[in-house]
């Protein structure tokens, strides 16, 4: 499913904030003040210096005409090179200087924008791509590392070198001087106007990229599913349908952006046509030399260079600020899931669960959970059971805290997990799920993502207590073997034995089961049956049960149907209360009861 991970839909449409947002940006340029400092001295200094050439042009063509001597014209020529030659220097040097002030900027800013991100609650994520927040890490970021390490100075020489070219023209030629400025009024006005549409593309543009990106990510990351049920042509025309929005909304972006500069070409052109009509009117009538008519020629060009330069600036700052502005509101997203100040460390548990009357919505006024009260004492093995959509998943994520809970209270070892720091409690949760995820790394770091310092012996230990140690000595380079993207190498079974590997080495008092294994073989689900047995061993588990055998093993079964808790108890007392576990007996385990029973080592 496409996700609108960038639509309007997303909240990252604001009010318009651009001095706002320009400020912020600037905040993390703050400090390296020092050194922009630096930056802006050389870039006064290498503008300064190249307005030197005009005038010295124009003294050596006034010199010719005078038959001045050879030397004299080559003194000349000598100083404008020379003055070249610095400029370049110069500009080299503060060009050096805000590129690396700028990736400086950007990696505080990138990791600003990441570590907050992982400070967001499933909630939010739940409600974006990830194809939208990688959007905003890699597009919105590069847009504006290009305006920070290119633009800024660009932007800051070319204002110079208007006012310097205005200075100068002043004093050389008033006249000439207001002849040249006769189309800045309608240059200026025209920068206005398209730059405001232009914002406002370029925002929607950026926007539906991410939406693109949703898509492509989504796309790549369920292609076996596609291929599969032969989804391919409905596929494409979505990602067609998003692509042609992308297409759209960036011809319009680029059609606002590509109108000012030959617009700005023309009123150069027309700007230096009359300053040369007039200067050689000035030059008939014995009013101005050759020499002062080519100089301001030059002038007139170098004024409309960075006028031109500063239309397509305008339209670059645009984006970046766009995208600076979305970066922003994610950063503004305040966390929902953050501790209290009193807040306290949760101590090593025993593992004694409480939920009491607990409610809880993930949408306002739509519960899911209704008066949910369950107790499960240190140790013991809580099987969750009941349709799909029952509530399970739900109850489980609300003892990890992924989400907090509209009224009632959980309790762990009578501490209510509001009260505690929330890595303090995931700490000693463990949790395997049906789907479990590995890193594009080592085996062994797998593993070890469970507990980053344990020693490479542990991590041995925890894959034959998992019984993993088998295949994963078998892999090209064993515990070393490098695994490919979601462990896409490696079948759902070795995937599933390396999380409970992980699990156990974590070592937590309570432990989350996703207990689904009806995709593996045989021979790996009893495998898999025999490493969860050793991790429950000694644990608080909440188990989401799927095979009978766990469920009849399992100290207390809860029952839930439509968000409550219709039944608890063990599997023979509840089939002979013939209520709601029957019914779920006969209709989903009946069948499994008979083949389980058959099932060697059961």
């Amino acid at each position: 499913m496409m996700r609108p991970g960038g639509g309007h839909g997303m909240g990252f449409e604001k009010p318009k904030n651009v001095k706002g947002t320009l400020r912020r940006l600037l905040d993390y340029l703050r400090p390296h003040r020092g050194v922009l400092f630096v930056v802006l001295v050389l870039a006064t200094f290498a503008t300064a210096v190249a307005l030197l050439g005009p005038y010295l042009m124009g003294v050596a063509i006034n010199k010719l005409v005078a038959q001045e001597s050879l030397a004299v014209l080559l003194r000349i020529v000598g100083f404008m090179l020379a003055s070249y030659a610095i400029a370049w220097i110069a500009d080299t040097g503060q060009g050096i200087l805000i590129a690396t002030i700028a990736q400086k900027a950007m990696r505080v800013l990138r990791g600003d924008l990441f570590a907050h991100i992982q400070r967001l609650s499933l909630a939010f994520h739940d409600s974006r791509s990830s194809g939208e927040l990688m959007s905003r890490l890699t597009n919105d970021m590069d847009a504006i590392s290009r305006v920070l390490s290119q633009n800024v100075t660009q932007l800051f020489s070319g204002l110079l070198t208007l006012v310097g070219i205005l200075i100068v023209m002043f004093i050389l030629n008033p006249l000439l001087a207001l002849a040249s400025m006769i189309f800045l009024p309608l240059m200026m006005g025209m920068v206005a106007l398209v730059g405001k549409k232009t914002r406002s593309a370029f925002r929607s543009y950026q926007m539906n990229l991410g939406v693109l990106n949703g898509a492509l990510e989504e796309t790549y990351s369920g292609q076996r599913v596609v291929l599969a049920f032969g989804q391919q042509d409905r596929v494409l025309d979505k990602f067609d349908a998003a692509n042609a929005t992308v297409r759209n909304v960036g011809i319009h972006a680029m059609t606002y952006a590509l109108i000012i500069m030959p617009m700005m070409g023309v009123l150069s052109n027309a700007n230096v046509a009359v300053v040369a009509g007039l200067g050689g009117w000035l030059t008939l009538n014995n009013m101005a030399s050759i020499g002062l008519i080519a100089t301001f020629v030059t002038y007139s060009r170098r004024f409309a260079q960075p006028l031109r330069q500063l239309g397509d600036l305008y339209n670059q700052v645009q984006s970046a600020l766009a995208g600076a502005e979305r970066i922003f509101n994610v950063l503004d997203t305040v966390p929902d899931l953050e501790d209290t100040e009193d807040a306290v460390d949760l101590e090593q548990i025993r593992g004694d669960v409480t939920f009491e009357h607990v409610d809880f919505g993930y949408v306002p006024d739509v519960p899911v959970l209704r008066d949910v009260s369950l107790h499960a004492e240190a140790g013991q093995t809580i099987a969750l059971v009941g349709p799909t959509g029952a509530g399970k998943t739900t109850i489980v994520n609300l003892l990890t805290r992924f989400y907090d809970i509209d009224a009632g209270a959980i309790r762990i070892d009578g501490e209510n997990i509001r009260t505690v720091h929330k890595e303090s409690l995931r700490r000693q949760l463990g949790i395997v799920l049906q789907q479990s995820f590995l890193f594009a790394e080592s085996v062994m770091e797998n593993i070890r993502y469970g507990r980053l310092d344990a020693s490479d012996d542990e991590v041995i230990e925890a894959a034959k207590l998992a019984n993993a140690d088998a295949f994963i000595r078998r892999l090209p380079q064993g515990y070393a073997s490098e695994l490919s993207e979601r462990g896409a190498n490696l079948s759902e079974g070795q995937r599933q034995l390396l999380a409970i590997a992980r699990a156990i080495l974590a070592d937590p008092r309570i432990l989350i089961l996703d207990e689904a294994t009806s995709s593996v073989d045989t021979r790996t689900e009893i495998q898999i049956q025999r490493a969860l047995l050793e991790l429950m061993k000694g644990r608080t588990s909440f188990v989401i049960a799927h095979r009978l055998s766990t469920i009849r093993k399992a100290d207390k079964i809860v029952v839930i149907e439509d968000g409550e808790i219709v039944e608890q108890g063990h599997h023979d007392e509840l089939l002979a209360q013939r209520g709601a576990y029957y019914r779920l007996y006969q209709s989903q385990f009946r069948g499994k009861d008979e083949q389980e029973s058959s099932e060697p080592n059961n």
